[in-house]
């Protein structure tokens, strides 16, 4: 039988999260019972082998990894501290790894990289373009050198890690995606989002501070006019290559 994979969420809000693990599903191919969640916002995280699974995935998360501690949650604070625990592991093991948004600042800071606020873009669709570290990397085989993909976060990687290989840029954020040994990856757009998936996203954090409240209609609006084709290809062949 082969292992599953082991989706990290962090979303408290079930709407968000159920829809992120359904977006999972959707891209990767898996199943059920080939994709195992555990909800890091709703309890401490259990003891597991990495052995027993082919590989971690990370999801999204209100979370904001530069935010001076101080302003953490308690809940934030456990979950940064099991997440650097659990890549002390999975680096030096180069175990298969994806962690898309908030896993690129989680990842990030763990490999000594500098994220901050520097460039943070609003919710909508921008133009990636992979580096020819990129189009020779086999999670991007098959990919557009260009591609669009839907973005918005509050904080972004400004000084790429000394361990990583920057594998895709955008005008308004120079790392969207990087790679730490051969099989640990991050990105700062979201490969598993598609339109409807950013609308429902956009309605749960109306007033989470990623765009103005009065502002939400209007952006749904535009983000609706989006075309996005390409990035959940690589979680497809991410899963592929490491199942």
């Amino acid at each position: 039988m082969r292992r599953p994979f082991l989706l990290l969420a962090t979303r408290a809000e079930d709407a968000a999260a159920d829809d992120e693990y359904a977006a999972f599903l959707r891209f990767t191919g898996l199943g059920e019972s080939q994709l195992r969640r555990v909800r890091l916002e709703a309890a401490p995280m259990p003891e597991f082998d990495l052995d027993d699974y082919a590989g971690v995935l990370v999801g999204g998360s209100p979370f904001t990894s530069s935010d001076p501690d101080e302003r953490k949650s308690a809940v934030q604070r456990r979950v940064e501290a099991e997440l650097s625990a659990l890549l002390d592991r999975v680096v030096p093991a180069d175990t298969p790894f994806f962690g898309a948004c908030y896993g690129i600042g989680t990842l990030g800071v763990h490999q000594g990289g500098v994220v901050d606020r520097t460039y943070g873009e609003p919710v909508s669709c921008v133009p990636v373009t992979l580096t020819p570290e990129g189009r020779a990397d086999p999670v991007l085989a098959g990919m557009p050198e260009v591609f669009d993909a839907l973005v918005g976060h509050k904080e972004a990687c400004r000084v790429l890690p000394p361990s990583a290989v920057l594998l895709a840029s955008s005008p308004g954020c120079p790392v969207q995606m990087f790679r730490v040994g051969r099989n640990v990856y991050a990105t700062q757009f979201h490969p598993e989002l598609d339109v409807a998936g950013v609308v429902t996203r956009a309605r749960v954090y109306q007033h989470a501070g990623y765009f103005p409240p009065v502002e939400l209609e209007e952006l749904v609006r535009r983000i609706s006019t989006a075309v996005v084709t390409e990035p959940g290809r690589m979680l497809a062949t991410f899963v592929d290559r490491y199942r």
